[in-house]
């Protein structure tokens, strides 16, 4: 970098005027060694530095810099302080905040930082945000900080929006603030490309200390059984969850989750898949919420089973959802409150379909010239009729009355008949069934999985059959004789449609 200085001296006097005949060594604080003239306070030292940018590290911010330094005394630094101001307020910029701030001695230096933030996409109204920021210096400050940003994947285009949603970072180190944090997130298995983007969301990460709030949360979730590979994921889902307290956020909504009835290990999965669930405050949110579910009559130990399907439930405005739902259900499809509070004990996503969902299938079945209260009941049962797709149940339905020749009575006592996949569960097993020439009901061939159906067709008795499948914490399938389908077994989306949450 180019550097120029002269050193100009001004006087109103003459300078023999200012050089006394004899110096007193007396009157100095320390001993002279050279016989060099005192210079009056009267004289001014300016000192002018002409920066140019040609070299410069980061071209893409180039732009020419003038900045003067002056050596002033305290008379003068009010002055250029004075003058400043004026020009900041001409701006429509609010000095009050920059009062204790060390700022520069001439306006030049104002303009150019002033000018250098409109570049990047900040307004005067930005500014005024955080007046902060004009504080720092255009090369040692904001050039180093910025193209540290860009490096580690904030695109050019966006650093203004990242400076105005967090000014604070101008002020930062990259060596001993910046850089830390991101080595932090990388070892919390946060992809390289990912940091952009959870920075970006979550800007105020970079101002936390790793000993603090950052890594207390983290080994909270993991003491609960989170999956420290998973902790990455989570964080790039949802990055605010870095900045919680575990003593008067995270724990309290666990602790209370755990006393309606769900397992840390649930909770640990819900996490896993839904971070967000972590910020929803408990007091104004989770609590009412759960005394919604209560107070539209669900049961209280089915509780525990309508979070585990549906964790979103519980930050909802659901006051209002279930409110619409019921009525809805009531008027349409004839489902009175206590009928209601069943279908979404079963499916609790039923309070975020919309009703023109609900209304396809339930209008096929009433095309078929099922009753209206069949079809109530069928839903019910199985409310799962009411997110199917219409063209699989016209198949299923075609199959069940041209091949099977079946009654309906069977479908309205056996609606889960319309979720099975007809291709790969009820087209072959009723072949095989057809073949040997055994006659059962729908639940009977349906519901098991493929082992079980072999077994069934070796055996020479048709076992006691018990209602559909039930849902149970952790995922498992409760089967005719109170057989658990285990984990190993292979498994199609059909088999597994009680066994998992359903994601609408």
């Amino acid at each position: 970098m180019l550097r120029r200085k002269h050193l100009t001296i001004f006087s109103s006097f003459k300078l023999s005027q200012q050089i006394p005949h004899k110096l007193n060594p007396n009157a100095l604080p320390h001993p002279i060694h050279h016989n060099f003239p005192q210079i009056s306070n009267n004289f001014r030292v300016l000192l002018f530095h002409l920066y140019g940018t040609q070299d410069s590290k980061f071209p893409e911010y180039e732009m020419p810099s003038v900045t003067w330094g002056v050596i002033q005394g305290r008379k003068e630094k009010l002055v250029s302080r004075v003058i400043v101001f004026d020009y900041l307020k001409g701006l429509g910029i609010i000095p009050d905040e920059l009062q204790d701030l060390e700022l520069p001695s001439t306006v030049d230096v104002m303009r150019e930082r002033v000018e250098f933030l409109q570049k990047l996409g900040l307004t005067i109204d930005d500014i005024n945000q955080y007046p902060l920021m004009l504080g720092c210096s255009v090369r040692k400050n904001m050039i180093p900080v910025l193209g540290y940003l860009e490096k580690i994947g904030i695109s050019r285009s966006k650093l203004g929006e990242f400076v105005k949603n967090y000014p604070q970072v101008l002020h930062a180190s990259v060596i001993v603030e910046l850089a830390p944090v991101i080595k932090f997130l990388r070892g919390l298995d946060v992809e390289k490309d990912d940091i952009g983007f959870v920075l970006q969301k979550y800007p105020e990460l970079l101002g936390f200390k790793l000993e603090g709030t950052m890594s207390t949360s983290v080994a909270y979730l993991v003491s609960i059984g989170v999956s420290p590979r998973d902790i990455g994921p989570m964080v790039t889902q949802y990055p605010y969850l870095l900045g919680m307290r575990v003593g008067t956020m995270i724990k309290p909504l666990v602790d209370y989750l755990v006393n309606l009835g769900l397992p840390k290990k649930i909770l640990a999965r819900m996490f896993e898949k839904r971070a967000y669930i972590l910020g929803y405050d408990l007091k104004e949110t989770v609590e009412p919420n759960v005394d919604c579910l209560i107070s539209f009559g669900l049961r209280k130990e089915c509780l525990p089973s309508v979070i585990a399907q549906y964790p979103q439930i519980i930050g909802l405005p659901l006051k209002a959802k279930l409110s619409s739902q019921q009525y809805f259900f009531s008027l349409k499809l004839k489902i009175d409150p206590e009928g209601f509070a069943k279908v979404v004990e079963k499916m609790p996503q039923v309070v975020s379909l919309h009703q023109n969902v609900i209304m396809k299938p339930v209008e096929f079945l009433l095309g078929r010239a099922i009753p209206s209260q069949d079809v109530a009941s069928m839903v019910i049962k199985c409310p799962q009729l009411v997110a199917q797709r219409v063209e699989l149940m016209k198949n299923s339905y075609f199959f069940f009355k041209s091949e099977m020749g079946r009654p309906i009575k069977e479908l309205v006592e056996f609606p889960e008949y319309f979720t099975y996949s007809l291709e790969s569960r009820i087209k072959p097993r009723y072949q095989r069934l057809k073949s040997k020439g055994i006659k059962c009901s729908l639940n009977w061939m349906l519901n098991c999985s493929d082992q079980r159906f072999e077994e069934r067709l070796q055996g020479n008795y048709i076992e006691t059959e018990s209602i559909g499948p039930s849902f149970y914490i952790g995922g498992k399938l409760e089967l005719p004789g109170n057989d658990i389908v285990s984990d190993e077994e292979e498994e199609n989306d059909d088999e597994m449609l009680y066994r998992r949450t359903v994601s609408l």
